[in-house]
């Protein structure tokens, strides 16, 4: 019998889920709410810059992305086999969706890499 990579995949969505459930909020809220209404010190560009230079930070930066991406391609993927009904293309699906995940977060490795 084929050992199935369902398990390693639903490890990937459930870290992606808490990730996005835990930081994002808070990293909304930081940027786009707190920060033009001045309730906190605003982040100058190359404060946030000296920061996302940090090796640490950068691989930190890497793991959110890359479970976040991989958290999107497993709920896009089971919303279309069972939303639209679209099971019969259940390989084809996969691979597009799991595919655009790997390919998103090479480029966010690559944007990443970049900035050191």
């Amino acid at each position: 019998m084929r050992r199935s990579r369902e398990p390693i995949l639903w490890v990937l969505f459930g870290g992606g889920g808490m990730m996005a459930a835990l930081f994002l909020p808070v990293l909304l809220v930081v940027l786009f709410i707190a920060s033009p209404l001045e309730w906190v010190e605003l982040v100058t560009f190359d404060e946030l810059q000296r920061l996302v230079r940090h090796p640490l930070m950068r691989l930190g930066l890497f793991g959110f992305v890359f479970l976040c991406f991989f958290h999107w391609a497993h709920r896009f993927r089971y919303t279309l086999y069972d939303g639209l009904q679209l099971s019969h293309l259940a390989q084809l699906i996969a691979v597009l969706t799991y595919g655009i995940a790997t390919a998103l977060t090479a480029a966010g490795a690559y944007v990443l890499w970049g900035l050191g």
